[in-house]
């Protein structure tokens, strides 16, 4: 019964079966990516601390600095992605989804200064170089208010030091191509490997 749980289920809702113990490092980061894009976009009183936990997880399980910069990416991606489907679903079952983020099994564990972890199960997970665990993450009021600006397309979006207008990529945006008809019976229709006759 010693598990760390995480996890999502159909994109709205965590699921308290997936044990982050048994997946790989990119699948446990990805996951963590994910379940905190949610909380994010929805709002969780206990954002902050997941997120400094998270990313101390990130840091400290990474074999290497080539997985590191891999599991950055990767949760960075997955965090975005989440944010940006809660957003395409009018921000659906937030309610639940603040109550489940709040009561995570990763707000039982400890972060030392070193950079050190002690899981809830009681594992402990030392980084491979110790680092000062205080600098990992600072509260930013507003991240949402930038990821929604992402989103939104507003007008001026700065992300680190770079600025983008997105007036200038609204206009470079191509428009939906319309359905094709529907093939007649004698139509022979490839894509890829499939082949197929209508």
């Amino acid at each position: 019964m010693k598990r760390f749980f995480l996890g999502l289920g159909l994109g709205t809702i965590f699921l308290p079966t997936i044990a982050l113990a048994q997946m790989s490092y990119l699948d446990e980061v990805r996951a963590l990516g994910a379940v905190s894009g949610q909380g994010l976009a929805c709002g969780a009183s206990k954002y902050d601390s997941f997120e400094l936990l998270a990313r101390a997880i990130l840091i400290t399980k990474a074999p290497n600095d080539s997985f590191q910069a891999q599991g950055m990416y990767a949760y960075n991606e997955e965090k975005a992605n989440a944010y940006m489907s809660k957003q395409m679903d009018g921000m659906y079952n937030c309610a639940e989804i603040n109550r489940r983020f709040d009561n995570q099994e990763i707000f039982n564990a400890t972060l030392y200064a070193d950079g050190t972890i002690k899981m809830p199960d009681g594992k402990i997970i030392t980084p491979r170089q110790p680092y000062d665990a205080s600098v990992i993450y600072k509260k930013d009021d507003e991240q949402k208010i930038r990821a929604q600006a992402i989103y939104d397309r507003g007008d001026n979006v700065k992300v680190g030091e770079v600025t983008f207008k997105t007036e200038e990529t609204k206009s470079n945006v191509q428009q939906p191509i319309s359905a094709p008809s529907q093939p007649t019976p004698t139509t022979e229709t490839t894509i890829g490997h499939i082949k197929a006759k209508w």
